[in-house]
């Protein structure tokens, strides 16, 4: 039996008497997972749980078969896992080896040679080999969410945590950081928090949706795809009875939520299945 990457158990969270994370429990193993939710659900604070950059008020964590609740498992669990903040926090005055080199020195890879060139190694992966003498100041958006994987695979991390990295790129650059995140699925844990439903149905194989601190549903994409079917219609406007709807280019309106007798019904999307999930957010689906 193999033991997952992450297992937790009941963790909670609140700032100023507001729960934050509340009682979240999940077990992530090798592969893509997309973690879905609204502003303010919690997914920020739970990836940086996740992360050892804030410890829980309560619950279980093992992370890579450590307990970050001790300093020692803690200092080790850091070493094995790789963080992508929402935001990295630039020095804009370092080119992108420097500030890749600086986060390897911060994971304590402190033989020179050997760290430039795990350095040189990240940066080739994610595609930057010829710009990493660049200012920070002086690359595209797309370049700088680049220099921040890179530094994240630092080390060949075993679990990788990405907080909204596709955020702010156009569609071009959406599309290459796909390309990397699924080439940094292969043989780890990758957990991408996105507001983006194409990412997730696009890279992951599991989907965590969370929403007012718990998690409201857990499975595959397919699974909450299925939560819409028969419950997505076509009319000519906007149905009264549609929890959302909206005209597409074919100047029909189409419409999630409880259709009426006769509706002529559309193919669900991830999208409709998160919709109707967060409408049910009384009911806690794991």
């Amino acid at each position: 039996m193999t033991h997952p990457t992450i297992s937790a158990s009941g963790l909670s969270l609140s700032y100023r008497g507001t729960r934050a994370v509340d009682e979240v429990s999940l077990r992530l193993e090798r592969g893509v997972t997309g973690l879905l939710g609204p502003n303010g659900a919690g997914k920020t604070t739970l990836l940086r749980i996740l992360a050892t950059a804030t410890p829980p008020d309560r619950g279980a964590l093992t992370l890579l078969g450590h307990d970050p609740s001790t300093v020692r498992g803690r200092l080790q669990a850091r070493r094995e896992l790789g963080y992508l903040p929402q935001n990295p926090g630039f020095h804009s005055g370092f080119t992108a080896f420097e500030f890749v080199d600086y986060v390897a020195i911060l994971k304590e890879h402190t033989d020179r040679r050997a760290r430039h060139a795990e350095v040189r190694r990240v940066l080739d992966e994610v595609g930057l080999a010829e710009v990493r003498g660049r200012r920070i100041r002086a690359l595209s958006g797309g370049m700088r969410q680049r220099v921040a994987l890179a530094a994240a695979l630092v080390g060949d991390p075993g679990f990788l945590v990405l907080d909204e990295p596709t955020v702010g790129l156009d569609p071009e650059q959406r599309m290459r950081f796909r390309e990397l995140i699924a080439a940094a699925g292969e043989g780890r844990t990758v957990l991408l928090s996105t507001h983006q439903t194409e990412d997730v149905a696009m890279l992951c194989h599991r989907v965590v949706v969370m929403d007012k601190g718990r998690v409201r549903f857990d499975g595959t994409p397919g699974e909450l795809v299925a939560r819409a079917r028969g419950r997505v219609w076509a009319s000519p406007e906007r149905s009264p009875e549609a929890l959302a709807g909206w005209r597409t280019g074919t100047g029909e309106f189409r419409n999630v939520g409880d259709p009426p007798a006769g509706a002529r019904l559309l193919e669900p999307t991830l999208e409709d299945g998160y919709l109707l999930t967060l409408d049910g957010a009384s009911e806690v689906t794991v």
